[in-house]
C-alpha cells in the first residue's frame, strides 16, 4: 500500500487514521486502540504522519519519529477549514491529512521530554499561585462582610488571620474563627507548594544553558526564562525572530484591503501565560529605564515619550521575545546591540 500521508485523530483510547496517496486520494481508513498504535506503525513503511498539536501529540510524535516516520504537528485552528461534512473522527483525520500537504501552514515543533517537564512544573506552580489568589480574595471578601477590611497582598493576610483567630473580642463567632484557622493552614500549604515548585524550576534551570542565557536579558527572570524555553525550545522551529513574537500574540492584528494597510491591537494568539510574563518583565525594565543609559533604555525612553507607557510596554515585550530567540539560536548572552 503506497501511503504518502497519514492523518491521525488523537484520543485517549480509540484513534482514527486516514491515509492518502501521492495524488491525495484516500486509500486507508482504520481505527486503532491505544495499545495497537505503536505496533501498527512499526510495521508500516515510513511516511509522513500528521496530527493536531494537543496535549498528547508531542508524546506520540516522539514515539513515531523513533519508528522512522516524519511527524508533522499542525495548529488546530489551521486544520479546521479542511474538515468537510459532519463532525466525526474520520472527517477530522482526513482534514488533518489534507492540511499537512499545504506548505504554507507552519508546523508546531515537537517538544522534548525536558521541555514538557519544565512545562509541567510551570503549570503546577501557576495553578498553586492561582489557588492562593482565590483563597486570599475569598477570605478577604468574607471578612469584609463583618466590617473587617484587610490591606491588599497575601503577606498582609498571613499576618492578619492568626491575630483574628486568637482575638475573642472581634465579634467573630468561634465556628467562623475555626474555619479561618483551616483556611490559614491551607494558605501555608500553598505557600510551601509554590516554594517547592519554584525551587524545582530553579534547580532544573541550572542544568540547562539556554535558560541561563535567557536570564542575561533585561526583564527575564527565572520563571520567564524557563517558560520561554519551554515554548520555543532551541528556536529552530522559527525562521526569524518576528515569527516568535507573532506566535505569542504580541504583534498587531491586520485588517487590510484595497491596498490600504490597517493595523489594530495585538493579536493575543499563542500562550497567554508567557505573553503575560513578558509584559510584566517589560514593565520592570521600563520602571528602571530612566536610571540607565544603554541602547535599550534609550529606545524605551524615546518610545514612552512618543507613544505612552502602556504601548511602550507591549512593544518592549515584543522586542524581548525577539531578543530571546536571538540569544537562544546564537548561543551567546545578551548584548546591547541586540536591542538596537
Amino acid at each position: 500500500m503506497n501511503v504518502s500521508v497519514i492523518g491521525i485523530d488523537l484520543a485517549k483510547r480509540i484513534f482514527h487514521i486516514i491515509g492518502l496517496n501521492q495524488q491525495g486520494r484516500k486509500i486507508l481508513k482504520k481505527k486503532l486502540r491505544r495499545a495497537e498504535m505503536l505496533t501498527y506503525f512499526a510495521n508500516l513503511t515510513p511516511c509522513t504522519i500528521a496530527m493536531e498539536a494537543c496535549a498528547s501529540s508531542h508524546y506520540w510524535a516522539r514515539e513515531l519519529n523513533k519508528l522512522g516516520h516524519q511527524v508533522k504537528l499542525l495548529p488546530a485552528q489551521h486544520v479546521k477549514p479542511f474538515v468537510r461534512g459532519n463532525k466525526n473522527d474520520f472527517n477530522d483525520a482526513l482534514g488533518i491529512a489534507e492540511a499537512s500537504r499545504i506548505p504554507q501552514i507552519r508546523e508546531v515543533s515537537v517538544k522534548t521530554v525536558e521541555q514538557q517537564s519544565y512545562q509541567a512544573l510551570q503549570r503546577l506552580r501557576r495553578s498553586a499561585v492561582d489557588d492562593r489568589k482565590r483563597l486570599a480574595n475569598q477570605v478577604r471578601g468574607l471578612l469584609a462582610e463583618f466590617g473587617i477590611v484587610l490591606n491588599l497582598g497575601v503577606a498582609q493576610l498571613r499576618k492578619a488571620i492568626p491575630r483574628l483567630v486568637d482575638d475573642v473580642d472581634n465579634g467573630l463567632l468561634l465556628v467562623f474563627r475555626q474555619a479561618l484557622s483551616l483556611k490559614y493552614q491551607h494558605l501555608c500549604e500553598l505557600d510551601d507548594q509554590i516554594d517547592a515548585l519554584t525551587a524545582s524550576i530553579q534547580e532544573e534551570a541550572k542544568q540547562h544553558p539556554e535558560i541561563r542565557l535567557l536570564q542575561t536579558i533585561p526583564g527575564y527572570g527565572l520563571i520567564t526564562s524557563s517558560a520561554f524555553y519551554t515554548a520555543i525550545g532551541d528556536g529552530k522551529g522559527f525562521a526569524k525572530s518576528r515569527d516568535v513574537s507573532a506566535s505569542l500574540g504580541i504583534v498587531p492584528r491586520q485588517h487590510s484591503t484595497g491596498g490600504k494597510n490597517t493595523l489594530l491591537g495585538i493579536s493575543k494568539k499563542g500562550s497567554k501565560y508567557l505573553r503575560c510574563l513578558l509584559v510584566h518583565g517589560a514593565r520592570s525594565v521600563i520602571q528602571h529605564a530612566h536610571k540607565k543609559d544603554d541602547a535599550l533604555s534609550r529606545w524605551v525612553a524615546s518610545l514612552i515619550e512618543r507613544r505612552g507607557k502602556n504601548k511602550a510596554t507591549v512593544a518592549l515585550a515584543n522586542k524581548m521575545a525577539r531578543i530571546g530567540w536571538a540569544v537562544i539560536t546564537s548561543g551567546k548572552p545578551y548584548e546591547d546591540n541586540y536591542a538596537i
